[in-house]
């Protein structure tokens, strides 16, 4: 899953089990630290050297009947090292690829899937998405303990493209070595160094520098696609489409003062209370969301934007149309100042029912320790599926990658990686490669992004969002992809699509057929440049 973000959450971020750690790092929230001056792989203070061991590959055969066709396909479980700046080995990064057999390399597209944290393992995507294979959860009731049962997904992307899951170093099988350290990967533009020499190494190793590359990422998995594509773009590796699966691209830029948190998850708010009916059916749910939307980024924006100078008739007026939009009461709302947090939403939502809504998906309900309190004790959309996905892919790759290891798997590195550095260095002026004097900011990336679509006219983007997702608010990501001062011949390259889901849109099998139509259209379309 990936699980990340919040430019949407006024209170401090709060872990919610193993799987929000893919979503947000609590190391986010502590104290910013230096940026480390020393290239990956190498160290002012010399720490301890680890072992560099061999590079491990599993490799199995297998077959998946997809679109009334039989395809048969390779899949490669293992390590790749990636090199430091002295060429020795400082991380060796697990992946799992599936390769069509008897296709031509060098015109079969290959996609590099990952998921956030930062510091997830990629089984969210995995096991859940365009893989293979996917498990059956609940969604959106509590799926509770195995046996799971794991089918062929007769939703995989495999009809179009190779697939290769990456999981971020430390987190699976992915470790550091040599005089690799956590340091080394703790950091956006860490993070970003590390992935793309892997991607640059898997290509070498597989022969597939020619090949159509487009990358996959979801939640923090965005904020790494956004950066990562320019990064790749400055090395001579033109990626030819970036999906963005419930997307991060404006993180940590926020201050007591910024509004947009609460503007951002509005429309969320409303599609939640369309959806458990607390809200009068009027037309259609879509003209609801879009009456949402226009309130938020108007009149509401506005009341907000006035603060304790709001007149008293105003405050009046808005808190009720924020009533009519979210299923709060007025004297609720005018309680907070007009200003709701989605912790705070969710434990009042449902509160007279003693229910708590989940945050990656608000469609997920759960119960609390009591109906006093004012946040929510945990995620019930996290931890109602954690298990039923680690338990999987576990027994996958065990049983059917045929993949065993000494070490022990991680779904999330985050506990190892410690400090997150969140600074990032920001595109130079004018488009022009990074210079040593280039501004050091907090992660916004939605610039990356845009000047990689500058370098490549070519690139597509397409945005996928859940519109139950309070962790990546669909608004949030439009009101930040409309802030990159793109060209207007380069504003189509971006598109947008919608899902009854929450931030793991395939846990709706629903919303996970029309996504695997959505994405078959969409690679047609952005591998035919046109013509």
């Amino acid at each position: 899953m990936s699980r990340q973000y919040l430019p949407t959450t006024a209170t401090p971020w709060i872990t919610s089990g193993l799987l929000l750690t893919l979503l947000l790092n609590p190391a986010f929230a502590q104290e910013r630290t230096t940026r480390a001056q020393a290239q990956p792989g190498t160290s002012t203070s010399e720490p301890a050297t680890a072992p560099i061991p061999k590079e491990t590959s599993s490799v199995t055969r297998h077959q998946l009947d997809l679109g009334g066709k039989t395809l048969k396909y390779t899949a490669t479980a293992g390590t790749l090292h990636i090199p430091g700046a002295d060429e020795t080995p400082y991380g060796s990064i697990f992946f799992v690829a599936y390769t069509l057999d008897d296709a031509e390399p060098a015109r079969r597209p290959v996609t590099f899937l990952y998921n956030g944290g930062p510091g997830s393992a990629s089984i969210w995507l995995h096991m859940g998405s365009v893989g293979p294979v996917r498990v059956i959860t609940a969604s959106p009731e509590a799926t509770g303990a195995g046996p799971y049962d794991v089918v062929p997904n007769e939703y995989s992307l495999l009809d179009h493209t190779d697939l290769v899951f990456i999981d971020a170093p430390l987190s699976g099988y992915s470790r550091a070595v040599g005089k690799g350290a956590a340091k080394d990967f703790a950091g956006v533009d860490q993070d970003v160094t590390a992935f793309n020499k892997f991607i640059k190494r898997w290509i070498s190793v597989n022969h597939r520098w020619n090949s159509p590359h487009f990358l996959f990422g979801e939640s923090y998995g965005t904020t790494r696609s956004a950066a990562l594509v320019n990064s790749l773009e400055n090395d001579g590796v033109s990626v030819n489409g970036v999906i963005l699966l419930s997307s991060v691209l404006n993180y940590f830029n926020r201050s007591p003062g910024i509004l947009n948190q609460y503007i951002g998850n509005l429309p969320t708010y409303a599609a939640t209370a369309w959806y458990f009916k607390k809200v009068p059916h009027k037309g259609t749910e879509k003209d609801f969301i879009e009456a949402a939307r226009v309130f938020a980024r108007g009149e509401y924006a506005e009341a907000l934007a006035q603060g304790h100078n709001l007149p008293p008739a105003r405050f009046e007026a808005v808190a009720a149309k924020l009533a009519g939009f979210t299923g709060l009461s007025a004297a609720y709302i005018k309680d907070s100042n007009l200003r709701i947090a989605p912790t705070r939403f969710r434990k009042e939502f449902a509160r007279g029912e003693r229910l708590i809504l989940g945050r990656y998906d608000t469609r997920f309900e759960g119960s609390d320790v009591d109906a006093a309190g004012e946040n929510p004790g945990y995620d019930p959309s996290s931890t109602g599926i954690t298990g039923a996905y680690v338990t999987s892919f576990r027994n996958y790759l065990d049983q059917q990658l045929k993949y065993t290891s000494d070490l022990d798997y991680r779904p999330s590195g985050s506990p190892f990686l410690g400090t997150w550095d969140r600074t990032h260095r920001a595109p130079g002026a004018g488009g022009g490669p990074v210079g040593p004097n280039a501004a050091m900011r907090d992660a916004y990336v939605a610039g990356d992004l845009a000047d990689a679509m500058r370098k490549n006219p070519y690139l597509k983007v397409l945005s996928a969002n859940g519109l139950f997702d309070l962790a990546t608010p669909f608004f949030q990501t439009e009101l930040d992809l409309a802030q990159m001062d793109l060209e207007k011949k380069l504003v189509p390259n971006v598109e947008f699509s919608y899902y009854p889901a929450g931030h793991m849109i395939y846990l709706n099998v629903d919303a996970l057929k029309q996504f695997k139509s959505d994405l078959a259209s969409w690679y047609q379309r952005t591998l035919s440049r046109g013509k």
